[in-house]
């Protein structure tokens, strides 16, 4: 079974590349510079890796992609454990992400897993498919010292397979609702009035911006995004215990109906060219947007918008129990390969670094534009600087705060089967006027086909 899926992951691989929003793991947002004092380094377990003998390696080869972003995050993590460790080396490859989903499934296929490095960058969507069809790419991090509850729960879900941990969470990808807060005032509200609202609260108050100012409360890329984004919100996954749950999903239905009632009224705008949907917001023909944090670094390309937006938290479904006004869309974790040659320096420097040091999070922000998984970097003072461009906002400690809430969510190794199945079908239901259960249903044959096939 393993093996006859894999020419079709191998396709997913080289397409990979091609996704955006929640599953393309897109840069974040930049943030200011800071010259507030670091917080040293602090590592939440023993240090496991013996000092360095005269002929010891302390070297480990790592696969990402990205130079400004994911492999500068590298380099400083690098110089911080050099700190205590002098003689470590990290050896970067620089890979596009779909020659990294390549080469593992090639590795796998083939079972020689000689030619992977001791640890790689993937994106978070694609732990579950990975793990389930070559588990044998991956060395499990169960027993690595590292302290999971200062990450969010829907971060780690993305690459905890059967209750076991594979991946350590890097760049967050908080759902944000970034708005106007001048389209917002010319319709005699606050910022405020748009916090912690329910959809249908949402909608009333989007209505007054959009007859106050003459253009959408909000703008989207199209597709099933923001529809995984409220799943998730209300922490209900399209697939349960392993089984397709889209035909009957009551807040899979709350969602497109949502949905498709906020483009009738005008009240979001669909932009399937990307280029289109950065523009409407920087040139102000949307009030705002809900997205990953990533989107940051595009609102912020118009600085003649600076003092003019803010940040908040996205709304909630209403017929769904416990749903919550956070989400999560995009992003990577490291993960440590089969073929690490030495796991313990691998699961120190991990530990040392990404999984608990705020002064590498401190640097990052300002530097790489990279907001923290790593949850008790909010409370430090770079983080909790106000931002000028957000109006005095300290949205970075507001952004790792959202992280912290998200619920987790899990798509199984199913998730760009669920993504396109749910984009087709809320397509048809807006573009179309589809009946929304009939598209549901549809969706749920299509994904239960592909699992089957």
């Amino acid at each position: 079974m393993k093996k006859k899926n894999a020419a079709a992951l191998m396709a997913a691989a080289m397409a990979a590349s091609l996704l955006v929003g929640c599953g393309g793991g897109a840069a974040s947002s930049s943030a200011a510079a800071s010259t507030a004092e670091s917080t040293p380094a602090e590592s939440t377990a023993e240090s496991t890796a013996a000092d360095t003998t005269a002929d010891g390696d302390e070297t480990l080869t790592v696969w990402a992609w990205d130079p400004n972003f994911n492999i500068y995050a590298l380099k400083q993590a690098e110089a911080i454990y050099q700190k205590d460790h002098p003689n470590f080396k990290l050896n970067i490859e620089e890979n596009v992400y779909s020659d990294i989903e390549t080469k593992l499934i090639t590795a796998a296929t083939s079972e020689d897993y000689s030619t992977l490095p001791d640890l790689f960058l993937m994106q978070d969507y694609s732990y579950h498919k990975m793990v389930a069809n070559f588990p044998g790419i991956y060395t499990e991090l169960d027993n690595g010292g590292f302290n999971w509850d200062n990450f969010s729960g829907g971060k780690l879900a993305d690459s905890t397979v059967d209750g076991h941990h594979y991946g350590i969470p890097f760049d967050n990808g908080a759902s944000i609702m970034a708005i106007r807060s001048d389209m917002v005032e010319k319709a005699g509200l606050t910022v405020a009035d748009f916090k912690d609202l329910t959809w249908t609260e949402f909608m009333d108050k989007a209505q007054k911006v959009v007859d106050a100012n003459g253009v959408p409360m909000l703008t989207s890329s199209g597709g099933s995004e923001l529809i995984i984004e409220m799943l998730q919100s209300a922490g209900a996954s399209p697939v349960a215990d392993g089984k397709v749950n889209i035909a009957d999903n009551a807040a899979l239905k709350e969602s497109m109906t949502v949905y498709k009632e906020m483009v009738d009224k005008g009240i979001l705008a669909e932009y399937t060219d990307w280029d289109q949907y950065i523009a409407s917001m920087n040139d102000g023909k949307a009030a705002g947007v809900i997205q990953g944090c990533w989107i940051m670094s595009s609102i912020q390309a118009a600085e003649d918008q600076a003092g003019k937006w803010a940040i908040v938290n996205m709304p909630k479904l209403e017929t769904v129990e416990g749903a919550t006004n956070y989400a999560n869309c995009g992003g990577a974790s490291w993960a440590v390969s089969s073929n690490c040659k030495n796991t313990e320096l691998a699961f120190d420097f991990l530990n040392s670094t990404f999984g608990a040091s705020v002064e590498l999070y401190d640097d990052l922000l300002p530097n790489a534009g990279a907001i923290a998984s790593y949850l008790p970097a909010s409370k430090s003072d770079v983080y909790n600087q106000p931002s000028e461009f957000y109006g005095g906002q300290t949205v970075y400690k507001d952004i790792v705060e959202f992280a912290g809430k998200v619920p987790a969510f899990d798509c199984g190794a199913y998730y760009s089967d669920v993504r396109s199945a749910l984009t087709d079908a809320v397509t048809n239901v807006v573009q179309n006027n589809a009946d929304i259960d009939s598209e549901m249903q549809n969706a749920q044959d299509t994904v239960e086909f592909n699992i089957a096939g």
